[in-house]
């Protein structure tokens, strides 16, 4: 596919992404700098679009994956324009913090190289359940098993059996409230 055709094929698609982008969003803001993020992205990886296939599926599966990114974002943030949250900021000592990443990463290396693969993309890279999956070339569902089977495996490996095991760090605690029991639990 030339160039040309290509940035014609994109121009094309844009009501569609737009349209597509304010369901998923809820806002035409948001929705067009959704889109926008999308067709830079496009552009920037127009090499790897493969020619016969669907440019609006390649564009759908981009901005679909721009804004779960976006969201998986904006819910590790708070709004505090005026610093009351920063004021209210306490930080325990963390002598320990050094033996603990130790100890993380002493339970990490036992895991089976396939659970450590899949919860590296999923936990720390922040890639989708989808986007492992397709790195990997197994089902979703293989993804969502093996995530869920490392991390039971760590919280064993680290003697964690609830968010008192945590320490006294209230973002760990919350994180792993917000998560839901299942994640803590084996």
């Amino acid at each position: 596919m030339s160039a040309a055709d290509f940035k014609d094929g994109l121009i094309a698609e844009i009501p569609n992404l737009r349209a597509f982008a304010a369901s998923l969003s809820g806002s035409m803001q948001l929705a067009d700098d959704l889109v926008q993020d999308t067709l830079l992205k496009a552009w920037g990886n127009a090499e790897k679009f493969q020619p016969g296939t669907s440019l609006r599926a390649w564009l759908f599966t981009i901005l679909r994956n721009t804004y779960y990114s976006l969201y998986r974002k904006r819910g590790r943030e708070v709004q505090d324009s005026d610093g009351t949250y920063a004021d209210r900021l306490a930080t325990h000592g963390n002598q320990e913090s050094y033996l603990d990443l130790a100890d993380f990463r002493k339970a990490l290396a036992k895991l089976p190289e396939e659970q450590r693969e899949v919860l590296i993309m999923v936990g720390a890279t922040g890639l989708s359940y989808e986007e492992t999956a397709e790195i990997c070339g197994v089902a979703i569902g293989t993804i969502k098993s093996r995530v869920n089977r490392a991390r039971a495996k760590l919280a064993e490996l680290l003697s964690i059996g609830g968010v008192d095991d945590l320490g006294p760090d209230h973002r760990i605690t919350a994180a792993v409230q917000r998560a839901g029991p299942e994640t803590v639990s084996s």
